[in-house]
């Protein structure tokens, strides 16, 4: 079944509660059927089914809770293949019954009621509602609904596919009917690959304590009414299922049309194996601070299940992939990110890796060498062939040949070895000491028994926490002034364009000039010049050691590469590439090596470089991009005081007055 997109059209009136499909109803539950069954809209033509059952059911279902029932009056098949592919589904006191030659017979119960609905197949799979009558020419009563034989029927089904109860978890089936309507503008993804076989493995669903599925449905629906560009979608199997689930709020949708550079993907809760199967995207803003980028629920670690999920990302993003995908190292989500984002440079978050070494390798006789060894060959590899000699020696030194997770982790060393990636700009992601690390968007939010229901109350606190640090961060970047530590002109140049936490980041690389010696050249090629830089940097035991550093400067561009690859990595220059340009007499860092998403009108600056007044009015969706990003300033510049925001809020009621929407 394909997925329903509940923020585009829709489907439920706010008071509905999900339709729960026959099969969840126990057998001591049969009034409840009635209860979450509320309100049930009525069919109307152009309503959508999978299939002939789920349309009956359907129809059974809003017929039990008007009080009559139903019967399958007509049917048109195909003479070959005798496949049905038309019928007519009428109430139970449609037509009359043959007169009957009983010397007792039984009332006459039919009325010849013309209430029913004729549904047919469309698109070859596809059962669609094509004729409506609602009106009855009888009293319907829904105080007798159980004793028409088509709502025994369900629920007699109901109690036979109802599994032992569990005495913890209680599965919740959601089921949601999609309209022509939506599939009409729906662009969407298929839940399952073409030419896969499916297994039982694929069919996984997200199991729901008692009350967690109303949780989430109502929080989204709250969401949206409060949030106009919130977005989710929820993924339903074959059976009506919850699968998985994704949302992003308007925020994290902004977040993401400045900051798209540079995903993480965090699955630590996967891994961990916690109660809720949490999924994460998050990015890196311009106070090197990570931003939420949305969220999901996955009910299985499947290719499929992570293939819906970033699909589902990827269509709230408007189509937009990211240039860097990081992910925990897992084969499923290998395969996912190569599907779903081909062109991006997937890599292995070496934080994940290397937390997870004292579990791995904890055991081994000798670890403490080892650890030292690992360290080594990942954080002080300037070249890939110290890499390798690094690596080799701790494997031969400690008999570590046939060590299966070092093993995988040296045939992925391209996806993860700092030493590899120079090639790529990792906005600060990757670390390159032992130290170095970014901490979780949820951590201290999240824990291996947090519930459904306890995260999405904590959620909204975890963003209330971080938008107001993102905020606090941003007003002082602009309002406060920083201290200079040298007289060196590029601190005094970046101090003016950098956000205050990168500023000093890059500051403490002018510090660290002053460590290093002894620049001299050593190889002219035409006019790319290479010079050896020499650092004394302390080690572990608190001694200096002196190492050396490869920079190649081209002196008409203004060009400069140092081996260290700080400037990927981070998005800065490093001390050795300053003290070169510095010995070349070279007075500002050239704009090249300036970054643009780490200036401190970053924001107002993209806004302007990307809102035109060019918008296709006919096309809904460049019109809402349009829009959105002409509306980012006004909501940027209305959060940075009261005076501000005051101003922002009143022209925005005047708008909302003229739309009638106030």
């Amino acid at each position: 079944m394909e997925e329903v997109c509940l923020n585009s059209e829709a489907i439920f009136d706010e008071c509905d509660e999900f339709d729960v499909e026959n099969s969840s109803v126990s057998e001591h539950d049969q009034e409840s059927l009635g209860s979450i069954s509320k309100n049930h809209s009525p069919p109307t033509v152009g309503l959508e089914f999978d299939s002939f059952e789920e349309a009956y059911n359907f129809y059974n279902v809003y017929a039990k809770e008007q009080g009559f029932g139903i019967r399958v009056s007509n049917s048109w098949f195909r003479s070959r293949r005798k496949e049905r592919y038309r019928a007519k589904l009428s109430c139970s006191s449609a037509g009359f019954k043959k007169k009957s030659d009983a010397h007792n017979p039984r009332p006459e119960t039919r009325t010849g009621c013309p209430a029913m609905i004729v549904i047919r197949i469309v698109d070859s799979k596809i059962w669609r509602i094509v004729e409506v009558e609602l009106q009855h020419n009888h009293q319907v009563n829904p105080g007798i609904k159980r004793f028409y034989k088509s709502h025994k029927k369900m629920i007699l089904a109901a109690r036979e596919a109802q599994p032992p109860p569990d005495p913890i978890t209680e599965i919740h089936t959601i089921k949601l009917y999609r309209t022509a309507v939506m599939d009409a503008g729906y662009n969407g993804f298929s839940n399952f690959v073409d030419g896969q076989e499916t297994n039982f493995d694929n069919l996984r669903y997200l199991e729901l304590k008692e009350g967690d599925g109303p949780t989430i449905y109502n929080y989204f629906c709250r969401m949206k009414l409060t949030n106009p560009n919130f977005f989710y979608l929820f993924d339903i199997d074959d059976d009506g299922r919850l699968r998985n689930v994704f949302w992003a709020d308007a925020r994290s949708r902004a977040s993401y049309s400045y900051f798209n550079d540079t995903v993480i993907i965090d699955t630590t809760c996967l891994t961990n194996k916690y109660e809720i199967p949490l999924i994460s995207f998050a990015g890196v803003n311009n106070h090197g601070q990570l931003v939420l980028l949305g969220c999901g629920f996955l009910g299985y670690e499947k290719v499929d299940n992570f293939v819906w999920i970033f699909n589902a990302w990827l269509k709230c993003m408007l189509g937009c992939p990211p240039h860097v995908v990081i992910t925990d190292q897992c084969k499923p989500l290998q395969t996912a990110v190569a599907r779903v984002f081909p062109h991006a440079r997937h890599c292995y978050s070496l934080q994940y890796i290397m937390q997870r070494v004292p579990e791995k390798l904890g055991g081994l006789k000798g670890y403490e060498t080892i650890i030292k060894q690992l360290n080594k060959a990942v954080y002080e590899s300037l070249k890939i062939v110290e890499f390798e000699n690094y690596w080799a020696d701790m494997i031969k030194q400690h008999g570590l040949g046939d060590n299966k997770w070092l093993q995988t982790l040296y045939n992925d060393r391209h996806l993860w070895v700092p030493v590899y990636l120079k090639d790529t700009f990792l906005a600060g992601t990757v670390p390159t000491t032992e130290n170095e690390g970014l901490i979780a968007y949820f951590d201290g939010y999240v824990h291996k028994h947090t519930s459904f229901k306890e995260f999405i109350d904590k959620y909204d606190l975890a963003l209330h926490r971080k938008n107001l640090r993102e905020a606090m961060t941003e007003l002082e970047s602009r309002k406060s002034s920083v201290v200079l530590n040298t007289r060196c002109n590029f601190e005094l140049q970046l101090s003016k364009l950098y956000t205050k936490e990168i500023f000093k980041k890059f500051q403490s690389e002018v510090d660290g000039m002053y460590s290093c010696f002894n620049t001299r050249q050593v190889n002219v090629n035409g006019s790319i010049i290479t010079y050896i830089v020499k650092e004394r940097v302390e080690n572990k035991a608190n001694e200096k050691e002196i190492k050396k550093f490869e920079v190649l400067y081209e002196a008409n561009e203004l060009d400069i590469r140092c081996i260290c690859g700080l400037f990927n990595y981070k998005g800065y220059l490093c001390r050795h590439a300053l003290n070169v340009l510095n010995y070349n007499g070279v007075e500002e860092v050239p704009c090249r090596f300036i970054l643009q998403r780490w200036k401190k009108d970053f924001k107002q600056r993209f806004i302007q470089e990307h809102v035109s007044g060019n918008a296709d009015t006919y096309n809904p969706v460049a019109g809402h991009r349009q829009l959105f990003h002409n509306a980012l300033p006004v909501l940027e510049e209305g959060a940075q005081s009261q005076e501000h925001y005051m101003i922002a809020l009143r022209e925005l009621e005047q708008l909302l007055n003229k739309f009638d929407l106030l």
